[in-house]
């Protein structure tokens, strides 16, 4: 043990900057107002209803696409740092086995689409980014989920990606429609598509003078409706003007527009001419770009530098 003083030493000081590092992040979120914490596994899959697991074997995992933990997310933050004092010890411990060996033995984890949660291994996830690795080797169990989970997942997105579930679950738009990617960054906007659906499908009905089946009405607004709007959008690169926004987003707000329009000059009013003019009337503040902007910079003033030592090959 002798010989290794100077090396548990060093590990002990990497662990205090990661530590102070953990706290100028806590601290940068306060001010920015993003959420800094680890989610929580369990949160996750009752709020999106998770179904089915898979053992997906052992696999490189990028580190920055583990965003959770089974039950440990009050230990670390966002990226793993340690915030409590107690895990001082394990994270030294597992450091100092690290710089020796050069390697630590494969993480658990779950795999939500594209985003992963800690089940075992969470201070070599810790020491592994402090380190500077950029991928981990792991033990994965694949559990499926109906709506689209990335790395860059927050828990302030998990009501609106549950009532995506419950839309996708209601209207089945997921089957009729796989390339369908609907995203918003306001809650309630799926429930406004429903209303939407529902409007649709009872002028169908008195167009055709039938019952309408709710699967035909589902794809006959989206077709006829919802893409062609989606169309405008690209088309005209409306998202420019609206940054930190989705096109299911500017859909909603253009719709509102268009009946308001219609309102005021007429049925006349097409679609892309709603478009158009609200693009022109209510694009966002650049103040927001500017806020959105300093946000990331202030964000990655927390990314100090990790450490310069290379762990022993």
């Amino acid at each position: 043990m002798e010989e290794h003083g100077p090396l548990t030493e060093e590990v002990a000081a990497q662990y205090r900057r990661a530590r102070l590092r953990a706290l100028v992040r806590s601290l940068l979120a306060r001010l920015t107002g993003r959420s800094n914490r680890l989610l929580s596994f369990d949160e996750v899959k009752e709020k999106l209803h998770l179904r089915g697991s898979v053992y997906r074997g052992l696999q490189r995992v990028p580190l920055d696409h583990i965003i959770g933990s089974v039950n440990r997310y009050q230990d670390f933050d966002r990226a793993f740092l340690p915030i409590h004092p107690h895990t001082a010890d394990r994270w030294i411990a597992v450091g100092t086995i690290l710089f020796r060996e050069g390697d630590l033995p494969p993480v658990r984890l779950y795999r939500i689409g594209d985003a992963y949660f800690v089940l075992d291994g969470h201070h070599r996830i810790s020491v592994a980014r402090a380190m500077g690795w950029k991928e981990i080797e792991a033990e994965v169990i694949e559990v499926r989920s109906r709506v689209p989970v990335g790395p860059e997942l927050r828990a302030e997105d998990l009501e609106i990606l549950r009532e995506y579930e419950e839309f996708l679950e209601r209207t089945r738009l997921d089957v009729l429609r796989p390339e369908a990617d609907i995203r918003f960054t306001i809650a309630g906007g799926y429930h406004r598509l429903l209303e939407h659906i529902a409007v649709h499908r009872y002028f169908m009905g008195l167009e055709q003078g039938r019952e309408i089946p709710e699967d035909e009405a589902v794809t006959h607004w989206y077709d006829t409706v919802y893409r062609p709007v989606i169309e405008i959008i690209r088309a005209h690169r409306l998202l420019e003007d609206f940054p930190g926004r989705t096109e299911a987003d500017l859909y909603l707000w253009i719709m509102d527009h268009l009946y308001y329009l219609r309102e005021a000059y007429g049925p006349e009013v097409d679609a892309e001419s709603a478009a158009l003019n609200y693009a022109e009337q209510f694009p966002e503040h650049p103040i927001r770009r500017l806020v959105a902007e300093i946000r990331r910079a202030v964000e990655a003033m927390g990314d100090l530098p990790p450490t310069e030592i290379e762990p022993k090959v």
